[in-house]
């Protein structure tokens, strides 16, 4: 016999069964990566956030020449380093993809070709305000993406 306070709700189904096929799959988010620490500051805030754990995070990094061996070789330790991260604090699946070409227009192909929930960027270090007036891939990309929202996360200082 229940207490009179909790409703009883008759042929209620379990809660699982009423999620969208979407919650149940896991949805695309789009992570654009650098070597910086705000960089790694969005992808921490990603994981926190907004990362669920039948959820992909597509790892984007923009790269000046993919033939350049040290620089692909140093960005594919980066990528393997944040998948293993991902994995043990979210259990969230990553994908990675070192990308030759200027970082805002990289991110937003990318961005088009994925269709991802979201497009989580970082910041150089410098406020909302200041990206914005003086120009930044975070701002290229607030107006440039138009396949998901852009969520520009500040850096820590």
């Amino acid at each position: 016999v229940l207490p009179r306070l909790i409703p009883v709700v008759p042929h209620a189904a379990p809660e699982l069964e009423r999620e969208t096929g979407e919650r149940r799959r896991g949805r695309d988010l789009l992570v654009a990566i650098d070597f910086g620490p705000n960089s790694r500051h969005a992808f921490r805030w990603a994981l926190a956030h907004l990362a669920r754990i039948a959820d992909t995070l597509h790892l984007v990094h923009a790269v000046s020449s993919v033939h350049n061996e040290l620089v692909y070789n140093k960005s594919q330790e980066l990528m393997d380093e944040l998948a293993v991260e991902a994995f043990k604090e979210s259990l969230v699946h990553t994908k990675a993809r070192i990308v030759e070409g200027d970082a805002g227009n990289v991110i937003c192909r990318e961005a088009e070709r994925l269709k991802p929930a979201a497009v989580i960027i970082g910041t150089r270090g410098r406020s909302l305000i200041q990206s914005v007036l003086q120009g930044s891939v975070s701002e290229y990309c607030f107006h440039n993406c138009k396949a998901a929202p852009v969520i520009i996360v500040p850096g820590k200082g």
